[in-house]
């Protein structure tokens, strides 16, 4: 392994980051304190939804949105086979199936037009509802799903985990924020190291539905509540009720308070994975067998992954390893791993997003990336193809 290292993705932390972090250590509250309602709040003025949850975890995230949304045991929920697991696996959590629907072969998200196909072929009932992925920060089209999910009576999870600060621009010619909840129930946002802000581990979920908040606001917390107004009787003051099977996904103060750190530096993030961005397409372009992302003048791409495909994948992987450049594969299709082959899913089911599989690379992509290290990189990859 050479000497310089660089990964695919790192955390920036900064002494603001810290000393924000050192204050809610010194106060009254290390966790349930009033830290985590202003992180809140300031994330749904971020994203411009009208309700944000913090929560553990994006899985926590993802899990408590399909249950506060509903679904009945056995019924089926569409999402896409290129996407961590958990964007699947929540669905089983909560006592349903996942059906998976083949990728676009340009944006790598979900392929519209075929899960209307999926749906049409299906009877009544058989779906509950539907998670697309803004996949690498590709934001996924809401609009048009939605058409599609109001005529079959289905919900919409969003997974905007890659795409805080993406978005698109709708027919009426306004800009839609991912997860900003506009198109959708609600959205959901993780906030591990390599995403855009973190807060070490710690998720969130967006919505507009005052009913859906209220639910996911039990849910984090066991299903308890103490407020009066919710209460069925009162004992008195230290009296509380459990409502519903709920869950511990609560986030603490201290992570919240990192959050609302670096919540504040979240548009220059931004703009600086936009600027890598241009570096690698002006750089890579017509370089040996490689295909850029793809792009279009409606979307703001969030970047979260600059992710190339080429013919000679592994033997990039491995050229660019030995140099000291960490890349990643994003990601091994859900429906290869074997608890989901025993579900009767099986190699050959999505063309599209397998195609894809042989081929991505993600290279890396951070915000702290150095100019100089960037073009370490695309200095290599213009090695291994000469």
């Amino acid at each position: 392994m050479a000497e310089k290292i660089i990964p695919y993705g790192k955390q920036r932390i900064t002494e603001e980051d810290i000393e924000t972090v050192i204050e809610i250590l010194k106060s009254d509250y290390l966790t349930q304190g009033p830290t985590i309602e202003r992180f809140e709040k300031a994330f749904a003025e971020y994203i411009g939804s009208k309700y944000a949850v913090a929560v553990a975890n994006g899985t926590a995230a993802l899990h408590l949105a399909v249950i506060a949304l509903g679904l009945n045991q056995g019924q089926k929920v569409i999402t896409t086979p290129i996407t961590f697991a958990a964007s699947a696996n929540c669905v089983f959590y909560s006592g349903g199936i996942v059906d998976f629907c083949d990728i676009h072969p340009d944006t790598y998200t979900i392929d519209i037009t075929k899960i209307e196909e999926k749906i049409e072929k299906s009877e009544p009932g058989t779906y509950a509802g539907i998670i697309p992925v803004d996949f690498g920060g590709y934001p996924v089209n809401t609009e048009k799903l939605s058409i599609i999910a109001r005529k079959h009576n289905l919900w919409i999870l969003e997974d905007a985990c890659h795409a805080p600060g993406g978005g698109f621009t709708d027919s009426k010619e306004l800009f839609q924020t991912c997860g900003n909840a506009k198109y959708v129930d609600a959205a959901v946002f993780s906030f591990h190291p390599v995403k855009h802000i973190t807060t070490g581990e710690g998720g969130m979920i967006t919505t507009n539905r005052k009913d859906i908040y209220e639910k996911l606001l039990l849910l984090r917390t066991h299903g308890i509540t103490k407020k009066s107004e919710l209460l069925s009787e009162n004992h008195g003051g230290w009296y509380y009720e459990m409502q519903m099977l709920g869950y511990n996904y609560r986030i603490t103060d201290i992570q919240a308070a990192l959050g609302i750190s670096q919540l504040k530096k979240a548009d220059w993030g931004i703009k600086q994975r936009e600027k890598i961005a241009d570096i690698y397409y002006n750089e890579l372009k017509n370089i040996g067998d490689i295909k850029l992302p793809f792009i279009e003048s409606s979307i703001l791409h969030a970047y979260h992954l600059f992710i190339i495909l080429t013919s000679k994948r592994k033997e990039l992987y491995n050229y660019l390893r030995q140099n000291g450049v960490l890349t990643q594969v994003h990601y091994i299709p859900i429906h290869y791993f074997p608890y989901y082959k025993e579900k009767g899913w099986k190699k050959g089911d999505f063309p599209t997003a397998e195609a894809y599989y042989e081929k991505c690379l993600s290279l890396p992509m951070f915000p702290s990336l150095k100019e100089e290290d960037l073009y370490y990189v695309i200095n290599q990859i213009k090695s291994f193809y000469k």
